[in-house]
């Protein structure tokens, strides 16, 4: 799972935040207005919490193409510090909408899935760079997706947790 990949490749993490939605119009899709902290850097993510406390502090994640392109390679390059070792055990909670629809909704292995960003655990304490290239399908139907992504240790504490709202991908001809 390409997205999972890149989900975890940015060990990007989210958590409820309070959120104020607009009207609702049934003809099109409505965002959720919030007033969330962005990650630094030129990307769609932003915190679903006070990242102060978070174990993987991010300094910046860069994508190219941004925002993201059906059949195109997306680069990601991202930087942080980790303030603690994260051992075997971690989870991603993920969650990637379409539009209202929940097209996946799963907790998973951080371990397993950062096998596929050139990552093993355990993940050690300090400085981390990780850049990757991610080849996206061409065909990826069009419309606005989110993807909530939470991150916790095996002792549950919380590594990062971030959003991404209205990724939109467009019909090509």
């Amino acid at each position: 799972m390409k997205f999972l990949s890149t989900t975890a490749a940015c060990l990007v993490c989210l958590a409820p935040i309070a959120a104020t939605a607009r009207s609702i119009d049934f003809f099109s899709q409505a965002p959720i207005h919030t007033d969330a902290e962005p990650v630094k850097g030129d990307n769609p993510l932003e915190y679903c919490n006070d990242p102060k406390t978070d174990i993987l502090q991010i300094k910046s994640v860069d994508l190219s193409p941004n925002p993201p392109l059906p059949g195109q390679t997306l680069n990601i390059k991202a930087s942080g510090t980790l303030r603690e070792t994260v051992d075997k055990g971690a989870v991603v909670l993920l969650e990637v909408k379409y539009g209202l629809i929940t097209l996946l909704k799963q907790e998973a292995d951080l371990c397993d899935q950062i096998t596929n960003v050139d990552l093993e655990c355990p993940l050690e304490k300090g400085d981390m760079v990780l850049e990757k290239q991610v080849d996206l399908p061409a065909h990826i139907p069009p419309g606005k997706y989110s993807v909530h992504a939470d991150v916790l240790s095996k002792d549950k504490k919380r590594i990062t947790c971030l959003d991404a709202h209205n990724i939109e991908f467009k019909r090509t001809f």
